[in-house]
């Protein structure tokens, strides 16, 4: 019986390294032209969805914006995407996002964000750090609905807002905790 439990775990390993794997190689096979597309068109679908972040982006320092999030688990899971910093109308830099996990989990979902930047020294930051994990360093809230209503410019007083929407899959849950986002330079 405990061998039969450890195949069963080497299999779901196996299979959950396998999916996400494929993923990562799918998600990585952008250009800095499909990403500036690609992220024109989130920014827009957000600020369709959420007017309110259309309004916060008009404060924002600089805009981080993955357009393509895909999020992959087998009770260990990980999610890759890339986009871009963007400040003022100018494309300041590429990135990717990369999340490991583990626990109770099953399924596959992509999904999008957007990271308005309120700070000189949040955007400082993301540009001397060679890997910024959210969570350390500057304060990011995720704005919800309910967040959203309550929020105005008088009240922003946090380094980050972030939006996720366009969930799509089969997988419950998205949390940037823990997710480090990275410069890198596409073909």
């Amino acid at each position: 019986m405990a061998n039969l439990r450890r195949l069963f775990l080497a299999l779901t390993l196996a299979a959950a390294s396998v999916v996400a794997m494929g993923f990562v190689n799918f998600a990585s096979a952008a250009t800095a032209q499909d990403l500036d597309t690609d992220a024109q068109q989130a920014l827009q679908t957000l600020y369709k969805t959420h007017p309110f972040a259309e309004r916060l982006s008009h404060n924002a320092k600089a805009i981080l914006v993955f357009p393509n999030v895909v999020k992959a688990g087998l009770i260990f899971g990980g999610s890759y995407g890339e986009g871009e910093l963007i400040s003022g109308s100018k494309v300041d830099g590429y990135y990717n996002s990369v999340m490991g996990s583990w626990g109770l989990q099953a399924g596959a979902q992509s999904y999008s964000y957007v990271v308005f930047l309120m700070t000189k020294k949040a955007v400082h930051y993301v540009h001397e750090t060679h890997g910024w994990e959210i969570g350390v360093g500057p304060t990011v809230v995720v704005v919800d609905e309910g967040a959203a209503k309550n929020l105005s410019s008088s009240t922003l007083k946090d380094d980050a807002y972030a939006f996720i929407y366009g969930q799509q899959g089969l997988m419950a849950g998205i949390s940037l905790e823990g997710t480090k986002i990275s410069r890198i330079h596409p073909r």
